[in-house]
């Protein structure tokens, strides 16, 4: 499992596998009523809520709104700077991973339009 995913995990939950549907038969049109609706879709997760109730809950003071190793530490995911350097693997980050405030700042940035592409709601400060 990607990183990325752990950390999407921790604020959306795990995902379940769906099971399959059979196909469907063909039916008569005269019984358009019984034909089947497709389930309303999954409703977007607040991850500015769901992280400011784990930061509240949290007895350590951090700065998960502009730190990834604060946001890794709040979700309780390693933060170490391998594990932040295997995430910008991940990520497609193509700077120098030497210049780690750079790259920080960068992973921030990068893990939360992630969050966003994935069905989040996240305030546009966030993603700036």
């Amino acid at each position: 499992m990607s990183i990325f995913s752990k950390l999407r995990d921790k604020i959306f939950g795990k995902k379940t596998d769906s099971v399959p549907t059979p196909p469907l038969k063909p039916i008569d049109i005269s019984v358009i009523d019984t034909i089947p609706v497709p389930p309303p879709p999954t409703p977007l997760v607040d991850v500015e809520a769901v992280l400011a109730g784990m930061a509240k809950a949290n007895p350590q003071k951090l700065n998960w709104r502009t730190s990834i190793v604060d946001l890794m530490k709040l979700l309780g995911m390693e933060s170490s700077l391998a594990e932040r350097r295997e995430l910008a693997d991940e990520l497609g980050f193509t700077g120098d991973k030497k210049d780690t405030a750079t790259m920080n700042m960068w992973l921030h940035k990068q893990v939360m339009r992630k969050f966003a592409e994935n069905g989040g709601t996240v305030p546009a400060d966030l993603l700036d």
